[in-house]
């Protein structure tokens, strides 16, 4: 799955607009061009499309665990090294830790997207490489998690200024 489909889709979900992504980049000490936003949020056969890097998302997966759970006391951040390379696993656990999901959540966004996942194939998604039960995250489970989270939080009854993750206040 193209890390810019992640990105979008992530932002999609969290109604996240330009300036909201740009203060998320802050908090990991990156400063985000817009225009360099609005490319990586245009499709590949769109012209000015951009490529999504791993270091990239893995900076705004860092300010979203930062946005929603703070910075660690006396710890300072590391900025990723330039050859990160993500994999869907790293990915699905970031955003689990961003968002405070326990397994039963998680389970409940893939169902959300019709998708059924068992609680040990899930759980497998979160060990070691290195663990004889470690099972790789496909893309198609990436992409329907991302899609149940993207049902979860964009209700069609809510208006997007009514989602907890809009940062631009109502107008008085």
């Amino acid at each position: 799955m193209l890390l810019n489909d992640v990105f979008r889709r992530l932002r999609y979900a969290l109604s996240l607009d330009n300036q909201a992504t740009i203060s998320i980049f802050r908090l990991v000490d990156y400063t985000l061009d817009e225009d360099y936003l609005l490319a990586m949020m245009r499709k590949e056969d769109e012209s000015g499309f951009l490529p999504c890097r791993d270091k990239i998302l893995c900076l705004f997966l860092d300010g979203l665990i930062i946005k929603n759970r703070g910075k660690q006391e006396g710890v300072e951040y590391q900025a990723p090294a330039a050859g990160i390379r993500l994999s869907n696993n790293e990915i699905l656990r970031k955003i689990k830790i961003a968002m405070s999901y326990q397994q039963e959540d998680m389970l409940k966004m893939l169902d959300k997207a019709d998708f059924k996942l068992g609680k040990s194939e899930l759980t497998a998604l979160f060990r070691k490489p290195d663990h004889k039960h470690y099972r790789e995250c496909g893309d198609q489970i990436l992409r329907n998690f991302l899609t149940g989270m993207a049902r979860t939080y964009r209700n069609e009854n809510k208006s997007a200024s009514e989602s907890p993750w809009n940062t631009k206040r109502p107008k008085n």
